[in-house]
């Protein structure tokens, strides 16, 4: 079991070096380290790169945030803050490869994104970018799976569909570990703070979160509505319960609940067009 553990975060944190921007991700994980390190100093990494700057404007931009026509990293460091670009700059790779191969965990992503930033702003939570970060980096150890455990990919399909079982639990069974563990790793490989790494890592069981649990409860909340919408594809069907512990912290009732879902589902059309339009660009 330790060396089973050892192995899969040597593999994670190896997924450090997938970009194809290997030395200007190396300078904003130093930078991360750096309290000093200013928003003109982390842009002018980020900007020094036309392809990785797209591909942050590209998130930037996305329904997730609300923001539209953003057309600097300066400009988007104001608007969203050191940590969110960093985060979404150290993902982006990632994320290219849900928009070109997984394009259903893409928009359930881009979806849960949405519906946090929905979450927060209805229950005047603070620091809501970073909520919506929180909610669009939330299942990004399912494409790390995909990418670094390839045999056991395969074969969880086959185990969920034999058992009736949820991919987390599929995942559990043949790795001995869960997509929100190797989110986790990797998150924590690239220095990312504990208020994004611990939604991330319980975004399925908040009750295990200590140090933020709101925002880890806004994500949880975020992954089951997108789910119930049936917008996207996650990995499976399965729609959990809302965990007690998040009806707690959130204060929230049937009747807000209901507000919410109807706001999530006019704006999960943003989110399919902006989803229908990345695919046309990147096929064009």
């Amino acid at each position: 079991m330790p060396e089973r553990k050892a192995e899969i975060r040597r593999l994670v944190k190896e997924t450090s070096s997938l970009p194809t921007l290997p030395g200007i991700i190396t300078r904003l994980s130093s930078l991360s380290e750096n309290n000093k390190a200013g928003v003109r100093e982390m842009a002018r990494i980020v900007s020094s790169d036309q392809v990785l700057s797209a591909r942050v404007l590209r998130l930037v931009n996305s329904p997730s945030y609300g923001f539209y026509r953003v057309s600097t990293i300066s400009n988007a460091m104001i608007l969203l803050g050191v940590d969110v670009i960093k985060s979404l700059a150290l993902s982006s790779s990632i994320f290219e490869i849900m928009e070109e191969h997984v394009v259903g965990l893409w928009e359930h992503s881009l979806g849960c994104g949405v519906a946090a930033n929905i979450i927060a702003r209805r229950l005047n939570i603070p620091e809501i970018e970073e909520i919506s970060t929180a909610g669009l980096l939330h299942d990004i150890g399912k494409v790390i799976i995909k990418i670094r455990f390839e045999e056991e990919y395969e074969q969880l399909y086959t185990v969920m569909s034999d058992k009736k079982i949820t991919m987390l639990e599929a995942e559990r069974e043949l790795m001995e570990t869960d997509h929100a563990e190797v989110g986790e790793i990797l998150a924590r490989s690239w220095n990312l703070p504990d208020k994004l790494v611990e939604p991330v890592a319980c975004h399925h069981e908040p009750e295990r979160s200590t140090l933020h649990l709101q925002k880890t409860s806004v994500v949880h909340l975020s992954d089951i509505m997108v789910k119930a919408a049936g917008f996207g594809f996650s990995g499976d069907e399965f729609v959990p319960q809302i965990s007690p512990v998040v009806w707690d912290k959130l204060g929230i009732n049937e009747q807000l609940l209901g507000e919410i879902a109807e706001e999530l589902e006019e704006r999960l059309f943003e989110v399919k067009n902006f989803s229908l339009e990345i695919q046309s660009a990147d096929g064009a």
